[in-house]
């Protein structure tokens, strides 16, 4: 079962979330302050981290970022009251993969964590898709979420490597921007637009070594992935 790291300062609501997801499962190691939860990610390397953004000592974004240094991979939710475009945005760029506003019901948060640890994501057998993708110079590992580009290699998260391998099955294509996030994120509401224009943001840095390979945006209707 996946262990769980919960960072939030709010003793009533932390009480509710660990008991809602040992209830259902899982295995929840509980810090109330950024400091601590950083302490404790490298001390018990969690499954997930669901961290609040407003922490004492140590901001959410803060912990996030040098979460996502050490390593690239685990998913980061944010939880936070805080709903502004530009502070949903940061969350992203920083690294996390899902943001979750307060007050938010736990089926949801559940969900979504589900989901970025792969146990909803729906994965093509090996047979039916090859491990090794190519666009253009790249190798693209997609089993094992990883991006090669000759002795480079860069490590994709689960929902990075969910939408590469999605442009590239459509490449050359148009990838419709609502399917994917109804696919992939759930529902298409502005929120979860935003974050899907940061993991795209983010796969374009990945693929610009090789300038045959771009990721075009199709106004109002979503991407074409071109090699």
């Amino acid at each position: 079962m996946a262990t769980v790291l919960l960072v939030e300062d709010e003793a009533a609501l932390a009480l509710i979330i660990k008991d809602s997801l040992e209830v259902r499962g899982f295995t929840v190691r509980h810090a109330a302050d950024g400091e601590q939860g950083l302490r404790l990610f490298r001390e018990q390397t969690p499954d997930i981290v669901v961290a609040d953004v407003m922490l004492p000592r140590l901001d959410g974004f803060a912990l996030g970022e040098l979460v996502r240094r050490e390593n690239p991979t685990v998913p980061l939710i944010f939880l936070t009251a805080r709903s502004q475009p530009a502070d949903v945005v940061r969350g992203f760029e920083l690294g996390g993969n899902d943001y979750l506003k307060k007050p938010f019901s736990m089926d949801e948060l559940v969900v979504r964590m589900r989901a970025l640890l792969g146990r909803t994501t729906p994965r093509l057998e090996p047979a039916a898709a090859p491990d090794l993708l190519r666009i253009g110079r790249y190798e693209f590992a997609y089993a094992q979420q990883k991006l090669r580009l000759a002795d480079a290699e860069t490590p994709l998260t689960n929902r990075e490597a969910e939408l590469l391998k999605r442009l590239h099955d459509h490449h050359n294509q148009v990838l419709e921007r609502s399917a994917v996030l109804l696919e992939l994120w759930g529902d298409d509401h502005f929120f979860n637009g935003r974050s899907l224009d940061v993991f795209v943001t983010r796969l374009r840095r990945y693929l610009r070594a090789d300038p045959q390979v771009q990721i075009l945006n199709i106004r109002g209707i979503g991407y074409k992935l071109i090699f």
